[in-house]
């Protein structure tokens, strides 16, 4: 059974779009510099927020910490800023 261009390009086109959805590896960490930009945080996700509330050498990291029936409640610590390593 021979399957036509067009099918088999739908069938890579929705592969493609499974493996970059939003759950994914790569999108669960990042970084912004306001706190109100984070939308949609996800149970274990965490974000690092560059705002200047947190010590010299250090980011505040904001994190999915559990489920509750209002929805996920957040975390927040500041964290070592890691940098380039020097020699």
């Amino acid at each position: 059974m021979k399957i036509s261009h067009i099918k088999l390009l739908s069938i890579l086109s929705l592969a493609g779009f499974a493996l970059s959805a939003p759950g994914s590896s790569s999108a669960m960490e990042g970084q912004v510099s306001r706190q109100q930009d984070i939308v949609n945080l996800q149970l274990g996700q965490r974000i690092k927020v560059d705002d200047g509330t947190c010590p010299a050498g250090k980011i505040k990291e904001i994190s999915g910490a559990k489920m509750s029936p209002t929805g996920i409640v957040r975390a927040e610590k500041c964290i070592p800023r890691l940098g380039p390593k020097s020699k």
